[in-house]
């Protein structure tokens, strides 16, 4: 299948407006929000989705965020631009997720639930790689929904949602199908748009760590270990939790930091559920 993905990545059309100022804000020294929020209600489905997120069980505001200002006052500027940058992205592709039976509102919240991980667990670790790290935790399941697209097109929904279920291992079922990683496929549509190589390649070696340049090697190794965690069949699930465990420790990072940041993060949707 490997002609039918390019052929999805180069039939995509270019990069609304709205992603390209996002992308220009988020690199400004000088924050003004309220540019930032002409740029969003440009497109009420972005609006609509940061609120959504921002009333989600995973931060458990005391009251429903109603407005697009006290939701990026609550949320942070580049957690909302990660949000809106997402959307936005999502909207472009026009696809969804039927082969995996999963909803175009479960991609959202996973990729939130992405980069509320990066928000809680890495700013304990580094500030600024948690800055760098926001928009690709966000970004980098995009590729499912090319993923999705060709596997409806072949008539094969069935079987590879049967392997799916059968082996619960969606990068193994990715991969099979496709011949490439989600990351692989996310990374090239990025390249197609011409995006900045500090998105592409950490996602692109998320699934290929050896071959990682080692500029980029600890942020593809952190993309790895949040992918697996919010796995958009079972995310947070005690099953993933602990494959993720493993990849902390392989990784060499803090495993006391690392499940006192998701303890955190399951506490919140518990109560908030």
């Amino acid at each position: 299948m490997k002609k039918q993905i390019l052929h999805e990545i180069n039939s995509l059309p270019a990069l609304p407006t709205n992603v390209i100022e996002l992308d220009e804000f988020k690199n400004h020294d000088n924050v003004d929000i309220e540019q930032l929020m002409e740029i969003i209600k440009k497109d009420p489905l972005i609006v609509a989705n940061i609120l959504k997120v921002s009333n989600s069980s995973m931060f458990g505001f005391r009251s429903k965020i109603e407005t697009l200002s006290r939701a990026i006052n609550l949320l942070g500027i580049k957690f909302t631009i990660s949000i809106a940058i997402g959307s936005a992205i999502q909207d472009t592709i026009k696809s969804n997720l039927l082969a995996y039976a999963v909803s175009n509102e479960d991609f959202i919240y996973t990729s939130s639930l992405a980069t509320n991980i990066v928000n809680t667990w890495i700013s304990s670790i580094d500030f600024d790689l948690k800055n760098e790290l926001l928009l690709p935790a966000f970004l980098q399941e995009v590729g499912k929904f090319i993923i999705s697209e060709v596997i409806q097109k072949e008539k094969r929904t069935e079987e590879f949602l049967n392997e799916l279920n059968t082996t619960k291992d969606v990068s193994f079922c990715e991969e099979k199908y496709m011949g490439f990683t989600c990351a692989r496929i996310t990374a090239n549509v990025f390249k197609h748009w011409n995006l900045s190589a500090n998105i592409i390649l950490p996602i692109a070696f998320a699934e290929d760590i050896e071959s990682c340049p080692e500029a980029f090697k600890r942020k593809a190794q952190i993309l790895h270990i949040i992918k697996i965690l919010c796995d958009i069949r079972d995310p947070l699930s005690d099953r993933n939790i602990e494959k993720a465990l493993k990849k902390v420790a392989l990784y060499n990072l803090d495993v006391e930091q690392f499940l006192n940041s998701i303890d955190v993060i399951k506490e919140v949707i518990k109560r908030n559920s």
